[in-house]
């Protein structure tokens, strides 16, 4: 049965909203003590072990071994490199270029979707051109600065989170949320594991914002967030599921100039209605007919 029209209203409203204040939550994180695999590791695992057996108490089915096997490649594209890419680009990157820099994540999305045959319409394309000159605009020139070394891990991040929610559609999933149970316990362990292979370790008990970041990045961001976007997947084009990337920029530089002292001026403000501008017409080229069959084990 197609998704409605509030239901992905709903969804894309999480994913643009909470996303847009994690990229500041994770800053905070990093600033409180977490070294950034192991920050995440842990978010992800609480917050997937938390989903998994809240979905088993109601009766969910478990994954099966092949969706398993191909839930932990999905959650080793999307958090263990997309997500703790980011986490690493921000120890020298400001939360706001952060979220911008990733912000090309779409277009990366809408070339692996038209390799697979699923062309986004002129409309689609119009959007993501003209939302990606937005980006371009705003790091042009910004006050939003970086290291080469963190624009590198955020593209690289971006490409993985891409390739990652691209190649999971048509692919034998659990239903949606157990998905991103499942993702996410994966996702986490794999960070964990990188983290302490790479010698992470935590040189004291991290502070109270610190430990407050985590838990609203364990709660609201991937409880909320990732469950509204893995939905999303099953349910709407390519295109208009990555659109966050268009507007979590824009939320980040914000949150980060007001709780962070992050600063933007004119230039900043000009480039991000652009940058809305595209998401705007992404959301309205959204196809009027239902999206593509899911197989009946990926349903809610």
């Amino acid at each position: 049965m197609p998704a409605s029209t509030l239901a992905i209203a709903l969804a894309l409203s999480a994913v643009y909203l909470v996303w847009g204040s994690t990229y500041l939550a994770i800053r905070f994180a990093l600033e409180g003590g977490w070294p950034p695999l192991l920050m995440g590791g842990v978010r992800f695992i609480v917050a997937g072990a938390f989903l998994y057996t809240v979905l088993r108490l109601r009766g969910t089915s478990a994954p099966t071994r092949l969706q398993w096997r191909n839930t932990a490649f999905v959650g080793l594209l999307l958090l263990a490199v997309g997500n703790g890419l980011v986490c690493i680009a921000e120890q020298t990157v400001s939360s706001g270029l952060a979220a911008v820099a990733v912000a090309s994540m779409p277009l990366w999305m809408a070339l692996f979707a038209a390799l697979r045959g699923e062309r986004p319409r002129r409309v689609e394309w119009l959007g993501l051109a003209v939302g990606f000159a937005g980006v371009a605009w705003l790091n042009a020139g910004s006050s939003l600065t970086a290291t080469p070394l963190g624009l590198v891990a955020l593209l690289v991040a971006a490409v993985s989170w891409a390739y990652g929610s691209v190649w999971s559609r048509g692919r034998d999933l659990p239903s949606p949320f157990m998905g991103a149970a499942a993702q996410m316990l994966c996702g986490g362990v794999a960070m964990l594991v990188v983290g302490l292979a790479l010698g992470e370790r935590f040189d004291g008990w991290p502070d109270a914002r610190g430990l407050l970041s985590v838990g609203y990045l364990a709660s609201i961001g991937s409880l909320v967030g990732f469950s509204a976007y893995i939905w999303l997947l099953h349910h709407v084009r390519p295109a208009l599921a990555g659109s966050y990337a268009y507007v979590n920029p824009v939320i980040a530089v914000l949150l980060g100039a007001w709780l962070a002292g992050e600063r933007f001026g004119m230039h900043d403000i000009g480039a991000m209605a652009v940058v809305l501008s595209g998401v705007v017409a992404i959301s309205l080229a959204r196809a009027k007919r239902a999206p593509a069959p899911v197989p009946a084990e990926e349903r809610a």
